[in-house]
């Protein structure tokens, strides 16, 4: 079988191991579990998980549809890529071979093979960065040979969504270097745009050892953070949207969907200018996008992410959208902190928080006796399905597993 780590450097595989996207050797990840202060403690709290894992994979098996061996809607083979992500991050899968897989991952990959278009993306009605993205992570972990042609076609793909209006190769329009959903959805918005950026860091690594390999098209990175960096609050964006605007310092930092616009409201400040307010789920998601892009997580933009997000730490909530994209929050959250390296958040008050403890056990409370997620304070962006929030929390858990 061929892994995800081939031929890749020991600092790489270490990413690899806390993004918790991939199969990792578990006498390797033992060995650093006992290094570890308080490893007796995080024992505990890794068996808790697991159990926890336990019980939401087998309640996600039974949801799969037997014929076509999707999750949810067949039009999104995202649903059902993020459901064969969380089976596949399964701790109990560290040893399994891919040949020995459980029937409902390989229906489930077969499934999101089965997707791809004639361009190279995986979608089926719209949406296509959103679910092409997704698709590829889980290709990726399935770790079979036989989907490097689809994974590096559905790279191309993702390449050739990058925005680039106006002057062609200058950054002149606010939605250059970012990418949308697609098709009649234009312009370019931090949560796919960030999702884009995930897999095509991953794809490039994957297929860096095969025959054909990434190949040298490649996304324009450089303009990609210009854009990234327009979804921040900030000095220097207010003064890119124009005069209109003004920044709310206590917003400094924190990330809105896309440049002018955000999901959390806006606010008129003293002097009647606009103010738009940052959120947990973006400003996790922006915070992503800078470590794919290969930055030093001591650059003033990541910090003041960072900064933002402990000042306005919640589990309780989505940070400025209360209940409304509660899980994806969660999600984006356990992997921007897994992968920045924090194990400790600074709250506002001076105190410090495990973050991983938290949030594992705020989990363990909101699962139902059948195993299963929901949001039930929101419905937005398909949180009423139990299927997307139960495939999150997983994923959640498991950054947080191989994380202790």
């Amino acid at each position: 079988m061929k892994t995800f780590f081939s031929k890749l450097s020991a600092h790489l595989c270490a990413v690899i191991l806390i993004l918790g996207t991939l199969t990792v050797d578990p006498v390797l990840a033992q060995k650093s579990i006992r290094s570890k202060p308080g490893a007796q403690g995080d024992l505990s709290l890794r068996l808790e998980i697991e159990h926890a894992i336990n019980k939401g994979v087998a309640w996600l098996k039974k949801q799969q549809d037997s014929e076509t061996g999707a999750w949810s809607e067949t039009d999104q083979p995202a649903l059902t890529a993020l459901a064969v992500a969380a089976m596949l991050g399964d701790p109990s899968l560290a040893k399994t071979p891919s040949t020995k897989f459980p029937p409902q991952i390989k229906k489930g990959l077969a499934f999101i093979t089965s997707k791809q278009k004639s361009d190279g993306g995986i979608y089926g009605k719209g949406l296509a960065t959103y679910n092409t993205s997704l698709s590829m992570m889980a290709l990726m972990q399935g770790g079979d040979p036989a989907s490097e042609a689809i994974i590096r076609s559905a790279r191309k793909f993702l390449i050739n969504q990058q925005s680039d209006f106006d002057a062609r190769g200058k950054t002149d329009n606010l939605f250059d270097g970012g990418i949308g959903y697609g098709g009649t959805y234009a312009h370019s918005d931090l949560s796919n745009t960030h999702l884009a950026l995930e897999a095509l860091y991953y794809s490039k690594k994957y297929l860096s050892d095969t025959t054909e390999g990434a190949g040298e098209f490649d996304l324009d990175w450089d303009a990609a953070i210009e854009f990234v960096e327009k979804c921040q609050n900030s000095e220097k964006t207010m003064r890119t949207l124009g005069k209109d605007y003004a920044l709310n310092k206590k917003d400094r930092g924190g990330f809105i969907y896309f440049p002018g616009d955000t999901k959390a409201g806006e606010q008129e400040t003293a002097d009647g200018k606009i103010a738009l307010r940052s959120y947990g789920s973006m400003s996790y998601a922006g915070m992503l996008s800078f470590i794919y892009a290969d930055m030093d997580k001591q650059d003033p933009r990541i910090q003041a992410a960072l900064t933002w997000l402990q000042q306005n730490y919640s589990i309780d909530e989505n940070p400025g959208l209360k209940s409304q994209g509660l899980y994806y929050y969660y999600h984006t959250m356990a992997k921007a902190l897994t992968l920045y390296g924090a194990d400790t958040l600074t709250l506002k008050d001076g105190s410090k928080i495990k973050w991983r403890e938290k949030l594992a056990l705020k989990l363990f409370d909101d699962q139902s006796r059948d195993g299963s997620w929901i949001n039930n304070g929101s419905s937005r962006w398909w949180e009423d399905d139990p299927i997307l929030v139960t495939a999150y929390t997983l994923l959640t858990l498991e950054h947080i597993h191989r994380g202790l």
